[in-house]
Protein backbone atom coordinates (compact mmCIF):
# COMPACT_ATOMS: atom_id res chain seq x y z
CA UNK A 1 0.00 0.00 0.00
CA UNK A 2 2.78 2.42 0.94
CA UNK A 3 4.55 1.82 -2.39
CA UNK A 4 1.32 2.47 -4.27
CA UNK A 5 0.77 5.75 -2.48
CA UNK A 6 4.30 6.89 -3.26
CA UNK A 7 3.90 5.86 -6.87
CA UNK A 8 0.76 7.96 -7.16
CA UNK A 9 2.73 10.87 -5.73
CA UNK A 10 5.26 10.39 -8.53
CA UNK A 11 2.59 10.01 -11.17
CA UNK A 12 1.19 13.38 -10.20
CA UNK A 13 4.41 15.10 -11.25
CA UNK A 14 3.40 15.10 -14.90
CA UNK A 15 5.61 14.81 -17.94
CA UNK A 16 6.88 18.38 -17.89
CA UNK A 17 7.74 18.16 -14.19
CA UNK A 18 10.08 15.21 -14.60
CA UNK A 19 12.56 13.95 -12.04
CA UNK A 20 15.85 15.81 -11.99
CA UNK A 21 17.54 12.58 -10.92
CA UNK A 22 16.29 9.01 -10.74
CA UNK A 23 18.22 6.47 -8.67
CA UNK A 24 17.12 3.22 -10.24
CA UNK A 25 17.15 -0.35 -8.98
CA UNK A 26 18.95 0.04 -5.65
CA UNK A 27 18.09 -1.59 -2.33
CA UNK A 28 16.50 1.29 -0.41
CA UNK A 29 16.91 1.29 3.37
CA UNK A 30 14.78 3.99 4.97
CA UNK A 31 14.32 3.07 8.66
CA UNK A 32 11.84 5.83 9.48
CA UNK A 33 9.40 4.56 6.86
CA UNK A 34 10.11 0.86 7.37
CA UNK A 35 11.46 0.38 3.85
CA UNK A 36 14.13 -2.22 3.11
CA UNK A 37 13.59 -3.43 -0.44
CA UNK A 38 14.52 -2.76 -4.06
CA UNK A 39 12.96 0.56 -5.01
CA UNK A 40 13.59 3.53 -7.27
CA UNK A 41 14.09 7.00 -5.78
CA UNK A 42 12.98 10.04 -7.77
CA UNK A 43 14.30 13.49 -6.92
CA UNK A 44 12.86 16.80 -8.14
CA UNK A 45 13.40 20.38 -7.03
CA UNK A 46 15.85 19.36 -4.32
CA UNK A 47 13.26 17.09 -2.66
CA UNK A 48 12.43 13.42 -2.58
CA UNK A 49 9.61 13.12 -5.11
CA UNK A 50 8.92 9.39 -4.98
CA UNK A 51 10.13 6.08 -3.62
CA UNK A 52 8.52 3.21 -5.49
CA UNK A 53 9.01 0.25 -7.76
CA UNK A 54 9.58 0.74 -11.48
CA UNK A 55 9.53 4.52 -11.77
CA UNK A 56 9.85 5.32 -15.50
CA UNK A 57 13.31 6.30 -16.65
CA UNK A 58 11.67 8.38 -19.39
CA UNK A 59 10.39 10.76 -16.69
CA UNK A 60 13.91 11.65 -15.54
CA UNK A 61 16.45 14.13 -16.86
CA UNK A 62 19.23 11.99 -15.40
CA UNK A 63 19.22 8.32 -14.41
CA UNK A 64 21.75 6.60 -12.18
CA UNK A 65 21.76 2.81 -12.30
CA UNK A 66 22.34 1.81 -8.67
CA UNK A 67 21.34 -1.85 -8.93
CA UNK A 68 23.22 -3.96 -6.41
CA UNK A 69 23.87 -0.95 -4.16
CA UNK A 70 22.22 0.35 -1.01
CA UNK A 71 20.32 3.64 -1.23
CA UNK A 72 19.88 5.33 2.14
CA UNK A 73 19.15 8.74 3.60
CA UNK A 74 22.19 11.00 3.72
CA UNK A 75 24.24 9.97 6.74
CA UNK A 76 24.01 12.05 9.92
CA UNK A 77 27.21 12.31 11.98
CA UNK A 78 26.51 13.96 15.33
CA UNK A 79 30.07 14.08 16.69
CA UNK A 80 32.66 15.95 14.59
CA UNK A 81 35.15 18.80 14.98
CA UNK A 82 35.15 21.28 12.12
CA UNK A 83 36.05 24.64 13.69
CA UNK A 84 39.15 24.89 11.49
CA UNK A 85 40.46 28.39 12.04
CA UNK A 86 43.64 30.34 12.72
CA UNK A 87 42.25 32.14 15.74
CA UNK A 88 43.20 29.65 18.45
CA UNK A 89 44.50 26.14 19.04
CA UNK A 90 43.43 22.51 19.37
CA UNK A 91 39.76 21.99 18.40
CA UNK A 92 39.26 25.68 17.66
CA UNK A 93 42.19 25.49 15.27
CA UNK A 94 44.61 22.92 13.98
CA UNK A 95 42.85 19.78 15.27
CA UNK A 96 39.62 20.54 13.37
CA UNK A 97 38.99 20.01 9.65
CA UNK A 98 37.00 21.85 7.00
CA UNK A 99 33.83 19.76 6.67
CA UNK A 100 33.29 19.53 2.91
CA UNK A 101 36.55 17.67 2.34
CA UNK A 102 35.56 14.80 4.66
CA UNK A 103 31.77 14.43 4.59
CA UNK A 104 30.36 13.85 1.12
CA UNK A 105 33.02 11.31 0.16
CA UNK A 106 31.73 9.13 3.01
CA UNK A 107 27.99 9.58 2.34
CA UNK A 108 27.53 12.18 5.09
CA UNK A 109 25.31 15.18 4.40
CA UNK A 110 24.61 16.47 7.93
CA UNK A 111 27.07 16.85 10.79
CA UNK A 112 27.06 18.33 14.26
CA UNK A 113 30.24 19.88 15.57
CA UNK A 114 30.67 18.56 19.11
CA UNK A 115 31.41 21.59 21.22
CA UNK A 116 34.46 23.02 19.49
CA UNK A 117 32.98 26.49 20.04
CA UNK A 118 31.46 28.06 23.14
CA UNK A 119 29.33 31.16 23.55
CA UNK A 120 32.35 33.46 23.22
CA UNK A 121 33.51 32.21 19.81
CA UNK A 122 30.41 30.61 18.30
CA UNK A 123 29.62 33.53 16.01
CA UNK A 124 33.11 33.30 14.49
CA UNK A 125 32.53 29.57 13.96
CA UNK A 126 29.26 30.26 12.20
CA UNK A 127 30.72 32.96 9.98
CA UNK A 128 33.93 31.11 9.08
CA UNK A 129 32.64 27.54 8.80
CA UNK A 130 28.89 26.99 9.06
CA UNK A 131 27.85 29.69 6.60
CA UNK A 132 30.60 28.74 4.12
CA UNK A 133 30.05 24.98 4.02
CA UNK A 134 28.04 22.95 1.54
CA UNK A 135 27.72 20.28 4.22
CA UNK A 136 24.86 20.95 6.61
CA UNK A 137 26.73 21.92 9.77
CA UNK A 138 24.88 21.96 13.09
CA UNK A 139 26.52 22.38 16.48
CA UNK A 140 26.68 21.38 20.10
CA UNK A 141 27.77 24.50 21.98
CA UNK A 142 30.39 23.99 24.68
CA UNK A 143 29.56 24.91 28.26
CA UNK A 144 33.02 26.54 28.33
CA UNK A 145 32.75 30.00 26.80
CA UNK A 146 36.00 29.61 24.86
CA UNK A 147 35.09 26.13 23.68
CA UNK A 148 37.74 23.47 23.15
CA UNK A 149 40.73 25.77 22.80
CA UNK A 150 42.96 23.81 25.19
CA UNK A 151 42.48 20.76 27.41
CA UNK A 152 44.93 21.81 30.12
CA UNK A 153 43.67 25.33 30.70
CA UNK A 154 40.69 26.51 28.67
CA UNK A 155 38.50 23.46 29.20
CA UNK A 156 39.26 23.35 32.94
CA UNK A 157 38.20 26.96 33.55
CA UNK A 158 35.12 26.58 35.74
CA UNK A 159 34.66 30.36 35.84
CA UNK A 160 34.02 30.31 32.08
CA UNK A 161 31.22 27.73 32.35
CA UNK A 162 28.20 30.04 32.19
CA UNK A 163 24.82 28.28 31.82
CA UNK A 164 22.83 31.47 31.24
CA UNK A 165 25.02 32.85 28.45
CA UNK A 166 25.35 29.42 26.88
CA UNK A 167 21.57 28.92 26.88
CA UNK A 168 20.97 32.43 25.56
CA UNK A 169 23.24 31.81 22.60
CA UNK A 170 21.62 28.42 21.98
CA UNK A 171 18.20 30.08 21.86
CA UNK A 172 19.46 32.84 19.58
CA UNK A 173 20.93 30.33 17.12
CA UNK A 174 18.30 27.65 17.55
CA UNK A 175 18.33 26.85 13.82
CA UNK A 176 21.91 25.58 14.23
CA UNK A 177 22.52 24.65 17.87
CA UNK A 178 21.31 21.15 18.76
CA UNK A 179 22.52 20.87 22.35
CA UNK A 180 25.14 21.55 25.00
CA UNK A 181 28.53 19.79 25.19
CA UNK A 182 30.88 19.11 28.06
CA UNK A 183 34.28 17.63 27.26
CA UNK A 184 37.70 16.85 28.73
CA UNK A 185 37.00 18.14 32.26
CA UNK A 186 39.57 16.59 34.60
CA UNK A 187 38.51 17.90 38.01
CA UNK A 188 36.95 15.75 40.75
CA UNK A 189 33.75 17.79 40.89
CA UNK A 190 30.51 17.40 38.95
CA UNK A 191 30.50 21.13 38.20
CA UNK A 192 31.03 20.85 34.41
CA UNK A 193 28.24 18.28 34.01
CA UNK A 194 25.89 20.18 36.30
CA UNK A 195 26.38 23.49 34.51
CA UNK A 196 25.87 21.83 31.13
CA UNK A 197 22.66 20.29 32.48
CA UNK A 198 21.53 23.70 33.73
CA UNK A 199 22.19 25.25 30.32
CA UNK A 200 20.37 22.39 28.65
CA UNK A 201 17.38 22.88 30.91
CA UNK A 202 17.29 26.64 30.26
CA UNK A 203 17.54 26.15 26.49
CA UNK A 204 15.30 23.06 26.33
CA UNK A 205 18.08 21.02 24.72
CA UNK A 206 19.91 17.73 25.37
CA UNK A 207 23.51 17.59 26.49
CA UNK A 208 26.35 15.46 25.15
CA UNK A 209 29.04 14.33 27.58
CA UNK A 210 32.64 13.37 26.85
CA UNK A 211 33.49 12.21 30.39
CA UNK A 212 37.25 12.52 29.79
CA UNK A 213 39.09 11.82 33.05
CA UNK A 214 37.36 9.06 35.00
CA UNK A 215 37.62 9.70 38.75
CA UNK A 216 36.42 7.91 41.85
CA UNK A 217 34.88 11.15 43.13
CA UNK A 218 32.44 11.21 40.21
CA UNK A 219 31.73 7.61 39.16
CA UNK A 220 30.66 6.99 35.60
CA UNK A 221 27.74 4.91 36.88
CA UNK A 222 26.36 7.99 38.63
CA UNK A 223 26.62 9.98 35.40
CA UNK A 224 24.40 7.65 33.38
CA UNK A 225 22.13 6.45 36.20
CA UNK A 226 21.49 9.71 38.05
CA UNK A 227 22.88 12.83 36.36
CA UNK A 228 21.90 12.52 32.70
CA UNK A 229 18.27 12.95 31.71
CA UNK A 230 16.34 10.88 29.18
CA UNK A 231 17.55 12.04 25.76
CA UNK A 232 20.97 13.16 26.97
CA UNK A 233 23.93 11.53 25.24
CA UNK A 234 27.05 9.85 26.51
CA UNK A 235 29.52 9.76 23.63
CA UNK A 236 32.61 7.49 23.43
CA UNK A 237 30.48 4.48 24.41
CA UNK A 238 33.31 1.98 23.87
CA UNK A 239 36.13 4.00 25.41
CA UNK A 240 38.50 1.69 27.29
CA UNK A 241 38.03 3.66 30.54
CA UNK A 242 34.27 3.01 30.68
CA UNK A 243 33.54 0.37 33.37
CA UNK A 244 31.67 -2.05 31.10
CA UNK A 245 32.77 -5.55 32.08
CA UNK A 246 33.16 -7.49 35.32
CA UNK A 247 36.15 -9.72 36.11
CA UNK A 248 34.62 -12.55 34.06
CA UNK A 249 34.03 -10.36 31.00
CA UNK A 250 30.29 -10.01 31.55
CA UNK A 251 28.60 -6.73 30.74
CA UNK A 252 27.66 -4.79 33.86
CA UNK A 253 23.87 -4.48 34.28
CA UNK A 254 23.86 -0.75 35.07
CA UNK A 255 24.46 -0.03 31.36
CA UNK A 256 21.14 -1.64 30.45
CA UNK A 257 19.47 0.26 33.30
CA UNK A 258 20.84 3.55 31.99
CA UNK A 259 19.60 2.80 28.49
CA UNK A 260 16.19 1.83 29.85
CA UNK A 261 15.87 5.22 31.57
CA UNK A 262 16.54 6.93 28.23
CA UNK A 263 20.25 7.75 28.24
CA UNK A 264 21.70 7.54 24.70
CA UNK A 265 25.01 5.81 24.02
CA UNK A 266 26.83 7.22 20.97
CA UNK A 267 29.99 5.78 19.40
CA UNK A 268 32.14 8.93 19.08
CA UNK A 269 35.05 6.83 17.76
CA UNK A 270 37.72 9.52 17.65
CA UNK A 271 41.44 9.04 17.89
CA UNK A 272 41.44 7.50 21.35
CA UNK A 273 37.89 6.53 22.25
CA UNK A 274 37.09 3.16 20.68
CA UNK A 275 38.40 -0.18 21.95
CA UNK A 276 37.81 -3.63 20.47
CA UNK A 277 38.14 -5.05 24.00
CA UNK A 278 35.02 -3.10 24.90
CA UNK A 279 33.05 -3.15 21.66
CA UNK A 280 33.38 -6.86 20.84
CA UNK A 281 31.92 -8.20 24.11
CA UNK A 282 29.38 -5.38 24.29
CA UNK A 283 27.92 -6.19 20.88
CA UNK A 284 28.06 -9.92 21.57
CA UNK A 285 26.11 -9.39 24.81
CA UNK A 286 23.42 -7.17 23.33
CA UNK A 287 24.70 -3.63 23.91
CA UNK A 288 24.98 -1.96 20.48
CA UNK A 289 25.27 1.82 20.15
CA UNK A 290 22.19 3.99 19.76
CA UNK A 291 24.00 6.07 17.15
CA UNK A 292 27.20 5.79 15.13
CA UNK A 293 29.44 8.85 14.93
CA UNK A 294 33.04 9.53 14.04
CA UNK A 295 34.50 12.23 16.31
CA UNK A 296 36.15 13.44 13.11
CA UNK A 297 39.33 15.48 13.55
CA UNK A 298 42.86 15.56 12.15
CA UNK A 299 44.18 12.79 14.40
CA UNK A 300 41.22 10.42 14.17
CA UNK A 301 40.87 10.51 10.39
CA UNK A 302 44.53 9.51 10.02
CA UNK A 303 44.34 6.76 12.64
CA UNK A 304 41.85 3.98 13.36
CA UNK A 305 38.67 5.98 12.72
CA UNK A 306 39.31 7.15 9.12
CA UNK A 307 35.74 8.10 8.11
CA UNK A 308 32.05 7.41 8.68
CA UNK A 309 31.85 4.51 6.23
CA UNK A 310 34.80 2.84 7.96
CA UNK A 311 33.19 3.17 11.41
CA UNK A 312 29.92 1.78 10.07
CA UNK A 313 31.84 -1.13 8.54
CA UNK A 314 33.27 -2.00 11.94
CA UNK A 315 29.81 -2.63 13.30
CA UNK A 316 28.90 -4.74 10.28
CA UNK A 317 31.87 -6.93 11.13
CA UNK A 318 30.74 -7.15 14.75
CA UNK A 319 27.56 -8.83 13.55
CA UNK A 320 25.18 -5.90 13.13
CA UNK A 321 22.93 -6.03 10.06
CA UNK A 322 23.16 -3.46 7.28
CA UNK A 323 19.68 -2.23 8.19
CA UNK A 324 20.65 -1.69 11.83
CA UNK A 325 23.85 0.12 10.88
CA UNK A 326 21.90 2.45 8.58
CA UNK A 327 19.31 3.10 11.31
CA UNK A 328 22.08 4.18 13.69
CA UNK A 329 23.69 6.39 11.05
CA UNK A 330 20.57 8.20 9.80
CA UNK A 331 17.23 8.23 11.56
CA UNK A 332 18.45 7.55 15.12
CA UNK A 333 20.97 10.42 15.20
CA UNK A 334 18.51 12.77 13.47
CA UNK A 335 16.00 12.09 16.25
CA UNK A 336 18.64 12.41 18.97
CA UNK A 337 19.42 15.98 17.87
CA UNK A 338 15.72 16.74 17.22
CA UNK A 339 16.18 17.29 13.51
CA UNK A 340 13.51 14.88 12.29
CA UNK A 341 13.34 16.65 8.93
CA UNK A 342 16.56 14.79 8.05
CA UNK A 343 17.60 11.15 8.06
CA UNK A 344 14.79 9.73 5.91
CA UNK A 345 13.49 9.50 2.34
CA UNK A 346 9.87 10.53 2.83
CA UNK A 347 8.43 12.22 -0.28
CA UNK A 348 8.67 15.96 0.28
CA UNK A 349 11.78 15.66 2.47
CA UNK A 350 15.01 17.34 1.45
CA UNK A 351 16.82 15.09 -1.02
CA UNK A 352 19.85 14.03 1.00
CA UNK A 353 20.81 10.56 -0.18
CA UNK A 354 23.76 8.19 0.18
CA UNK A 355 24.42 5.31 -2.21
CA UNK A 356 26.65 2.70 -0.59
CA UNK A 357 28.42 -0.34 -1.98
CA UNK A 358 28.94 -3.35 0.29
CA UNK A 359 32.22 -5.01 -0.67
CA UNK A 360 33.28 -8.49 0.41
CA UNK A 361 36.96 -9.19 0.93
CA UNK A 362 39.79 -9.46 3.44
CA UNK A 363 39.94 -6.24 5.46
CA UNK A 364 41.50 -4.98 8.67
CA UNK A 365 39.94 -2.43 11.02
CA UNK A 366 41.85 -0.56 13.72
CA UNK A 367 40.72 0.65 17.11
CA UNK A 368 42.18 3.58 19.04
CA UNK A 369 45.08 1.44 20.32
CA UNK A 370 46.02 0.39 16.79
CA UNK A 371 44.75 -3.14 17.37
CA UNK A 372 43.29 -4.90 14.35
CA UNK A 373 40.02 -6.74 13.90
CA UNK A 374 39.87 -8.76 10.72
CA UNK A 375 36.67 -8.38 8.73
CA UNK A 376 35.09 -9.48 5.48
CA UNK A 377 32.68 -6.63 4.73
CA UNK A 378 33.23 -2.95 4.01
CA UNK A 379 30.93 -0.10 3.02
CA UNK A 380 32.08 2.37 0.37
CA UNK A 381 30.24 5.57 -0.54
CA UNK A 382 29.57 5.51 -4.28
CA UNK A 383 27.28 8.54 -4.61
CA UNK A 384 26.15 11.34 -2.31
CA UNK A 385 23.29 13.71 -3.04
CA UNK A 386 22.81 16.84 -0.92
CA UNK A 387 19.63 18.84 -1.45
CA UNK A 388 19.07 17.13 -4.80
CA UNK A 389 22.56 17.90 -6.10
CA UNK A 390 25.22 15.26 -6.70
CA UNK A 391 28.17 16.23 -4.50
CA UNK A 392 30.18 12.98 -4.63
CA UNK A 393 30.25 10.41 -7.42
CA UNK A 394 33.07 7.91 -6.97
CA UNK A 395 32.58 6.00 -10.23
CA UNK A 396 30.46 8.39 -12.27
CA UNK A 397 27.14 6.61 -11.64
CA UNK A 398 25.19 9.80 -12.35
CA UNK A 399 27.35 10.87 -15.30
CA UNK A 400 27.19 10.29 -19.05
CA UNK A 401 29.97 8.58 -20.94
CA UNK A 402 32.28 11.09 -22.57
CA UNK A 403 31.73 9.75 -26.07
CA UNK A 404 27.96 9.88 -25.97
CA UNK A 405 26.62 12.01 -28.86
CA UNK A 406 26.33 15.67 -27.92
CA UNK A 407 22.66 15.79 -28.87
CA UNK A 408 21.85 13.08 -26.33
CA UNK A 409 24.12 14.57 -23.69
CA UNK A 410 22.42 17.94 -24.00
CA UNK A 411 19.00 16.41 -23.50
CA UNK A 412 20.15 14.98 -20.21
CA UNK A 413 21.91 18.12 -19.01
CA UNK A 414 19.16 20.68 -19.55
Amino acid sequence: MKACILFLFAAGLGAQDSFDLLLKGGHVIDPKNGVSAVRDVGIAGGRIAAVAENLPASAARRVADVAGLYVTPGLVDIHTHVFASTMASEYTGEFSVRPDGFTFRSGVTTIADAGSAGWRDFEAFQKDVIDRSKTRVLAWINIVGRGMGGRKTVEQDVSDMDPERTAELARRFKDVVVGIKIAHFAGPEWVAVERALEAGKLAGLPIMVDFATFREERPFQDLVLHKLRPGDIYTHAYLSAVPMLDAKGKLLPYLFEARKRGVIFDVGHGGGSFSWRQAVPALAQGFPPDSISTDLHVDSMNAGMKDMANVMSKFLNLGMSVDDVILRSTWNPAREIHREEFGHLTPGAVADVAVLRLVNGDFGFLDARGSRLRGSRKLIAELTVKGGRVVWDLNGLAADDWDKPERQRGARER
